[in-house]
């Protein structure tokens, strides 16, 4: 078998494992809000590894099979745009770990940056899509920004946490940039 062939068969296969691990932990809730949202125990981080293990191609193609599978265990949308927004999107995302393969502590860089960009997305969910579900009396813009900040800024710090405590044995095993 050539070194091409074994590389991809290695790459599904750890994609595989890691995106059934990020489901997982994605279904063991530390807290869940009433109009969707939860923080979990790190489940953007294996999606986070595929892309610094493999690069963007995988990183991105990791992130949208797992807005899928988020899409499948845990469907919460009022609307095609709330599903694109909170789910395409919101979760592919995460995609971006790629641009940091390779990169000395990518992982632990793209931890922070991929949280932060999910957030952004459903904040932005939280304006347009969701805002008749917010209190009358708040700006649009400052409810979405409470509502999902109150799930999401756990889940980055987490992930980061979680990154942070990683990344040496994953340095040492994957052979990662110092």
């Amino acid at each position: 078998m050539n070194e091409t062939r074994k590389n991809t068969y290695r790459a599904l296969t750890e994609t595989a494992i890691l995106l059934a691990l990020a489901t997982v932990l994605s279904l063991l809730k530390l807290f869940e809000l009433p109009n969707g949202g939860s923080a979990t125990p790190a489940s953007m981080l294996p999606v986070i590894i595929v892309g610094i293990r493999w690069g963007k191609k995988w990183g991105f193609g990791a992130a949208i099979v797992y807005s899928f599978l988020q899409f499948f265990t845990g469907f919460y949308a009022i609307s095609p745009m709330a599903l694109v927004l909170d789910y395409l999107v919101a979760f592919g995302v995460l995609g971006f770990s790629g641009f940091f393969y390779g990169k000395k502590y990518g992982l632990i860089l793209a931890a922070p940056i991929c949280g932060t960009l999910r957030f952004v997305v459903h904040w932005i969910s939280g304006v347009v899509v969701w805002g008749s579900t917010l209190p009358a009396d708040m700006p649009l813009w400052q409810g979405s920004l409470i509502y999902n900040a109150t799930y999401m800024v756990p889940e980055i710090i987490v992930t980061t946490v979680a990154a942070a405590l990683i990344y040496a044995p994953l340095k040492k095993y994957w052979h990662l940039p110092v």
